[in-house]
């Protein structure tokens, strides 16, 4: 008769001194074969156990989705380091988080218990302890068309990784070279962008005068190949790559796009779903491609038009305009302590016109937990 399996898989916080010979705590996802229909005496020990991932720190690259605030330090109108962004964040401080409180860099970290939030690379206050966790390189206007970077004048990807490169050589010289290593190679990176590529660049400033669709997706898919491969040669091994939403529901697109009644854009839904196939295809050929790589394509469309089509299942009320202001096109400077919010931002699916509540935010996060996480392994 032949035997079942399936796997038991479940998370530890250990003290890595006793596990990893590392001072910092960790957290460990193991994963224990069980054979079914055998008697408990017989269920694999620990010592047997066959698979784990160690979960040191988590880095983010890309746009304002996983932005913690590195605008703040740059000349650039995309902004959000004032009220009322911020406004459920630790007190109600505007930190640069495109949102009204914690987006999905600092969900995740606390989810994992990594620690409370995950902060921004240039920020002022960084302390060396954060290095050893995590920190985001995302710049809120960002893309992986060089152009969406140009336009909004946004931190590039490519310099993006030049300040990754930097923090490397910081790292080194905290902890030394082996435990940098180390830790690099067990850590989560998490690449955000696309939307304002098509949002912005393609659909609104005119980009598709120089390309059709099918080519400018091409164009997205050949620089985020070079991005993580670069990311991959630089140490990153476990690589989460974020699909792009329905951009034509968001509440900036549907006035921008979507005609009197402000409907979802079909036409820009369907370039993102255009993209997020091509990403998908070429992500699943490089993980193959890159030895020792966990490169997991993170399919975010489906579950973000879902709380569109059924806001009542997640417990929203208005999913067709932000918090901020009329909703239907503030975001960034337009949504300022003049424009007033809703009375109730956790009814709300957006906070301004282009970015997520705090409770939008955390929907995603735990679905993307869920589904995804395992991957990784």
């Amino acid at each position: 008769m032949a035997q079942r399996f399936r796997l038991r898989i479940f998370m530890l916080e250990v003290s890595s001194s006793k596990l990893l010979a590392s001072k910092n705590k960790g957290f460990v996802f193991w994963v224990e074969l069980i054979i079914l229909g055998l008697p408990s005496a017989h269920y694999l020990s620990e010592s047997a156990i066959i698979k784990k991932i160690v979960v040191k720190a988590i880095f983010a690259f890309g746009d304002s989705i996983v932005d913690q605030g590195n605008n703040n330090y740059i000349s650039t109108m995309a902004k959000s380091n004032f009220l009322p962004y911020g406004k459920d964040f630790n007190g109600g401080i505007p930190t640069g988080r495109f949102s009204n409180g914690k987006t999905p860099p600092d969900l995740l970290v606390e989810e994992l218990r990594i620690k409370e939030i995950l902060p921004a690379y240039l920020d002022s206050n960084l302390k060396s302890g954060d290095f050893k966790t995590g920190v985001s390189f995302a710049s809120g206007g960002c893309g992986f068309d060089p152009l969406t970077s140009i336009i909004t004048s946004a931190l590039s990807l490519s310099t993006q990784l030049n300040q990754f490169r930097e923090y490397i050589g910081k790292l080194e010289r905290l902890v030394g070279e082996e435990e940098a290593t180390y830790i690099l190679k067990n850590s989560l990176f998490l690449v955000v962008a696309g939307s304002d590529d098509l949002a912005n660049t393609y659909f609104t400033l005119g980009g598709r005068l120089k390309h059709d669709i099918n080519s400018y997706t091409d164009l997205m898919v050949a620089k985020a190949t070079e991005f993580l491969q670069e990311l991959y040669n630089l140490g990153a091994r476990k690589i989460g790559i974020f699909g792009i939403p329905p951009i034509g529901c968001l509440p900036s697109q549907r006035t921008l796009a979507g005609g009197l009644h402000r409907v979802c854009s079909e036409e820009y839904n369907e370039a993102a779903q255009m993209a997020n196939t091509k990403f998908s295809t070429e992500i699943d050929s490089l993980s193959k491609k890159l030895v020792q790589s966990k490169l997991v394509f993170i399919d975010i469309y489906n579950t973000f038009l879902d709380l569109i089509v059924n806001p009542k299942k997640y417990g929203f009320e208005e999913v067709e305009k932000g918090c901020c202001g009329t909703g239907t096109i503030e975001a960034i400077i337009l949504c300022n302590e003049f424009s007033g919010i809703c009375e109730d931002d956790t009814k709300y699916l957006f906070w301004d016109s282009y970015h997520p509540t705090e409770k939008g935010y955390k929907i995603l996060v735990d679905e993307i937990l869920k589904k995804y996480i395992n991957n990784f392994l």
